[in-house]
Parts: structure tokens; C-alpha cells; sequence
């Protein structure tokens, strides 16, 4: 079954990331295939003609694998990435995949008779509502299989490498036992380790349904040390709980430790090709590092020199700044002074303005009396040149009369009446 699935399952890149979390067949470690591969073994014993559901899925090699013998499955991942890689590359009848969460299934109440989540409970932060919820679509005679990593050995094996960021909340031993108990009453515990063995296979192809006989020696490993955690829960009572050996294809250990050794020598001559070049880099650095000292050194002795200057500078601004506030001290003074002579010229502007109107309207005053006086005179001019001419004309007649008198005069008539008492008086001659 699983050994047929590792021999015939399509090995092709994942469209999604992968971050070490999700296992993807043929992009991961042998071994870590391995544990996955015998989780879903162990379970494929449970799921014959079931309604399966495999919550957290990934990429849906072990839903198809489930699929063999069960009934119906359903791959449930809340990735859409994972559930297109695996509709894309699991295709059986009985199989089918969706994107849901798991700790918010769409399916009715007791929709499955097997539920198993291999690696997710650790990766929720509602994990109680995990459980609550795959209490709620088991059957009242179905059975959860559920894994998770030894929070214990966990930590250990990760080393300096710290806390994985993709855990929400890893399990020891006993609450993990407590907490499926507070949620289904019977459970069977087992604990997973990768263990070292002999096969001895037969040269002839096995017959169907052939059995294969194992044998188990040593104590059971305790469980602080284990490797992983997997539990059978249900509501009802269970039978049975037999120790399950997973044995891999072409699981010849010794030849994939020779086949790793000749790996890890070709690595480690890369690894010192690498140190040679690392240390070559290092020796150009470090030749490289004393000439920036020397540059660094020459560069802090002008940084010395021009924070000397600076510092000159830096005084001589001050007192160049006290001597611009002394004379914006005196120029507020000047300006002080300007604004009060300037508020006296304003004053006096005011004035010689208001003086400039009334002498404008004493203007206009002595302006119209002047016009009227002009008018007087040019009257006056006129009577004057028509009395002119009356006493030119008198003038005229007067000498006229003086002739008319004169030629009376000289007449012989008047001068004999003159003699003898006759005619008018004309006055002494």
C-alpha cells in the first residue's frame, strides 16, 4: 500500500513555497517523508470502506493513499495552494478535496467514521475548537487519529535553531493526554520513533494478503523521549492496540548511511573548497581592513583638523553674532528715534496739510474778491475811458470856444465897444 504509493507517485514541483512544514513527495528528506508516510499506514488499517476525513491534508498524498481502501475521503486544508496541488495530482473516485478550516468543518454532524489530522493540532491556536469540532462530525462509532511532535524532544533536536514560528502550541506527554480526554472519553496512546531493524525479505514476490512476521525486543521508550505523539480516540470503548511496524521501501539502512556518508564527504570537500576561498576572502578583507584603517586613521586626523576649525569658526560666528545683536540692539534705537521723528514730521505733515487747505480756501476767498475786483476795475476802466472821452470832447469844445473867443477878441466890433462901454465883459486882456 504505502510502498506502492512512494514507488508510483508523481514526483513534480509544488507551485507553493515550501517552508518546510507542508511535505511535498520528492522535495523533502527520505526520512521525513518516512514519518509522514508511516502515519498514514497506521491508519489506512482503520479506514477500510469508511467515510474518511483527512483535516489538514497538505499536499493530499496521504488522502490518496486513505482513498485506497476506504469509502470516501475528503482532504480538507485551509492552503489553497495545497488543495490545488492536490486535486491537480491525486485523482481517484473516491476522493476529493476542499478548502476548509479546521476548526470550522462544512459538514453535518456525524458526517465521518474516521477523522485523522497527522501534524496540525500543534500549528492551531484554537485547538480546543478543533477537538470540539471533530467530536462534532465523528460518528458516534467512529474513531480520531490525531499526531503531534514531543514538545520535549522537539525543542531539543531544533537546537540553536529556537521555537519553530509555524507552531501556535506544542504538546508534552501528559497534557496532551488530558486534553483529548476532557473531549472523548476512551483513547489509545502510541508513540512513534524511528527505530533501527534487519529485514529479511523473501527473493520471491510475496502472495496476496501474505503476512509479515515481527519481532519487537527492549523496553518500550519512555515517553519524555519520544519522537512524536499519535492517539486513537473515540466515544465508545476500543479493542486492540498492537504495535505497528512501518518499514520503508528499499529500507537497507546501512546502504543509505554509506549512500549519506559519500553525500556528506562530497559536502564536506565542498564545504572546505569553500573554507579555502572563505579564508582567501579573508586574507583580501583583512589586507583590505588595514588600508581603511590607514584611510579611517588619515580621515580622523583631517575630521580633528577641520573640528578645530570648526570650532574657530564656531566661536567667531558667536562673536560675530554678539556684535550683529549689538548693532541690531543700536539699529532698534535708530529706528526707535526715526519712528518718533517720523511720527513728528506725520504730525507736522497733518498740519501743514490742514494749514494747506485753509489757505487753499482763503485762496479761493481772496481769489473770487480778486476776480470781482478785476471786474470792478475793468468797469471802473470803462467809466474812466468814457469820461475820457467826455472830457476829450469838452476839452475840444472849450478850445473851440477859446477860437470863437479869440477870433471875438480880435474883432474890430468888440474892441470899439469895448472903447466905448459897449458889448460883453471879456475879462482883463
Amino acid at each position: 500500500m504505502v510502498e506502492e504509493l512512494a514507488k508510483t507517485m508523481r514526483i513534480e514541483t509544488i507551485r507553493a513555497e515550501f517552508t518546510g512544514e507542508r511535505v511535498i513527495p520528492g522535495q523533502v528528506d527520505a526520512n521525513l517523508l518516512n514519518e509522514h508516510l508511516a502515519r498514514y499506514a497506521f491508519a489506512a488499517r482503520l479506514a477500510h470502506g469508511k467515510r474518511v476525513l483527512d483535516a489538514g491534508c497538505g499536499a493530499g498524498y496521504g488522502s490518496a493513499e486513505l482513498a485506497k481502501s476506504a469509502l470516501s475521503v475528503v482532504g480538507a486544508d485551509i492552503a489553497a495552494d495545497a488543495v490545488d496541488f492536490a486535486r491537480e495530482h491525486y485523482r481517484l473516485p473516491s476522493l476529493e478535496f476542499e478548502q476548509a478550516s479546521c476548526t470550522a468543518l462544512p459538514h453535518p454532524a456525524a458526517a465521518f467514521d474516521l477523522v485523522v489530522a497527522f501534524e496540525v493540532i500543534e500549528h492551531l491556536e484554537g485547538w480546543r475548537d478543533f477537538l470540539l469540532e471533530v467530536r462534532r462530525v465523528l460518528a458516534p462509532t467512529g474513531q480520531f487519529i490525531v499526531s503531534t511532535p514531543n514538545k520535549l524532544y522537539y525543542a531539543e533536536s531544533r537546537g540553536r535553531a529556537g521555537a519553530n514560528p509555524f507552531h501556535a502550541h506544542e504538546f508534552e506527554f501528559d497534557e496532551f493526554r488530558s486534553e483529548l480526554l476532557a473531549v472523548f472519553p476512551h483513547i489509545s496512546l502510541f508513540l512513534e520513533n524511528h527505530v533501527e531493524g534487519v529485514a529479511f525479505s523473501p527473493l520471491q514476490a510475496a502472495e496476496a494478503g501474505a503476512t509479515a512476521e515481527v519481532r519487537v525486543d527492549g523496553g518500550e521508550t519512555p515517553p519524555a523521549e519520544s519522537h512524536f505523539f499519535v492517539a486513537v480516540c473515540a466515544h465508545r470503548p476500543q479493542t486492540g492496540n498492537p504495535t505497528f511496524v512501518y518499514v520503508p521501501t528499499a529500507a537497507n539502512v546501512l546502504r543509505e548511511r554509506e549512500t549519506h556518508i559519500a553525500l556528506l564527504e562530497g559536502e564536506l570537500h565542498r564545504k572546505d573548497d569553500w573554507l579555502e576561498a572563505a579564508q582567501r576572502d579573508l586574507a583580501n578583507l583583512d589586507r583590505a581592513h588595514r588600508t581603511l584603517t590607514a584611510e579611517l586613521e588619515e580621515s580622523n586626523r583631517w575630521a580633528e583638523r577641520l573640528d578645530r576649525e570648526l570650532a574657530a569658526g564656531g566661536a567667531r560666528i558667536l562673536e560675530l553674532q554678539e556684535e550683529l545683536s549689538a548693532e541690531q540692539a543700536a539699529a532698534r534705537v535708530l529706528v526707535e528715534a526715526y519712528e518718533g521723528k517720523i511720527s513728528e514730521l506725520d504730525r507736522e505733515n497733518l498740519a501743514k496739510t490742514e494749514w494747506g487747505r485753509q489757505l487753499d480756501v482763503q485762496l479761493e476767498a481772496k481769489l473770487h474778491e480778486l476776480t470781482q475786483c478785476i471786474e470792478y476795475l475793468h468797469q471802473a476802466e470803462k467809466t474812466v475811458e468814457e469820461r475820457t472821452r467826455w472830457a476829450q470832447g469838452l476839452n475840444a469844445e472849450v478850445e473851440q470856444l477859446r477860437r470863437r473867443l479869440a477870433l471875438l477878441e480880435s474883432s474890430r466890433w468888440v474892441r470899439l465897444g469895448r472903447r466905448v462901454g459897449l458889448g460883453p465883459d471879456a475879462g482883463p486882456q
